[in-house]
């Protein structure tokens, strides 16, 4: 699984998070006690920032033809990237989309990528 976004531990598990202040908004894809649904397969329960451990912000990382990326999602065999490496020439050549000023991105094909790996920053 691609993981881009916030990630905690709560009560020896760990979660997808959104941190908020001084709570933490904890989701899961299935019901349980506490937690209430906020559309299909989307469960929320806020907690106490104080209650849980470990908070890191987790991202997938790449490189594509050579260049640095990190991986935003994936769809049918496809990853969208986000270029790092803030050349306009080379993002220019390998047709990426300029998303705002300064951010490239686009769609690779999954078998074309190498050196997936999770990074907590």
């Amino acid at each position: 699984m691609m993981r881009d976004g916030y990630v905690a531990r709560w009560q020896g598990r760990e979660y997808q998070v959104s941190p908020d202040g001084d709570h933490v908004r904890i989701y899961q894809p299935e019901p349980a006690d506490g937690f209430e649904e906020v559309r299909p397969g989307r469960y929320v329960r806020v907690v106490p920032a104080g209650e849980v451990e470990d908070l890191a912000y987790v991202r997938t990382t790449c490189t594509w033809q050579g260049q640095p990326f990190i991986v935003l999602g994936e769809h049918d065999g496809w990853l969208r990237v986000e270029y790092t490496g803030g050349r306009w020439p080379v993002a220019q050549a390998m047709g990426l989309e300029v998303f705002d000023f300064g951010v490239y991105q686009g769609w690779a094909p999954a078998g074309e990528v190498a050196e997936l790996r999770e990074q907590r920053v």
